[in-house]
């Protein structure tokens, strides 16, 4: 009679890895006026009035804020969206993506 030897099965369990996530961007200009950016900000962001107020004075002090982190479709379209509004009305606003570090 022989002797069989037999070894636990090990299963390769594939190595799933984050979505690369980007960061929308609010840059400033001198013609939109604030209360218009805050409520792009809540449409677009879902951002409660003192969170908007505060993304847009950032902005306006430093030339561009971070708004919020997603990963690229949902950044695109956001800021997407976000533009467009601004576009429609006749104000130069711009939201743009960058890939976060």
């Amino acid at each position: 009679m022989s002797e069989t030897v037999t070894r636990p099965r090990v299963e390769a369990k594939p190595q799933t890895e984050r979505p690369k996530v980007f960061k929308v961007l609010l840059l400033n200009d001198d013609y939109t006026p604030r209360e218009f950016v805050v409520s792009i900000l809540r449409a677009v962001f879902r951002m409660s009035t003192d969170q908007a107020n505060g993304v847009m004075l950032a902005a306006h002090q430093r030339g561009l804020c971070v708004v919020a982190v997603y990963t690229r479709e949902i950044a695109e379209t956001k800021a997407t969206r976000a533009t467009d509004m601004a576009q429609r009305e006749g104000y130069p606003l711009l939201f743009t993506i960058e890939p976060e570090d």
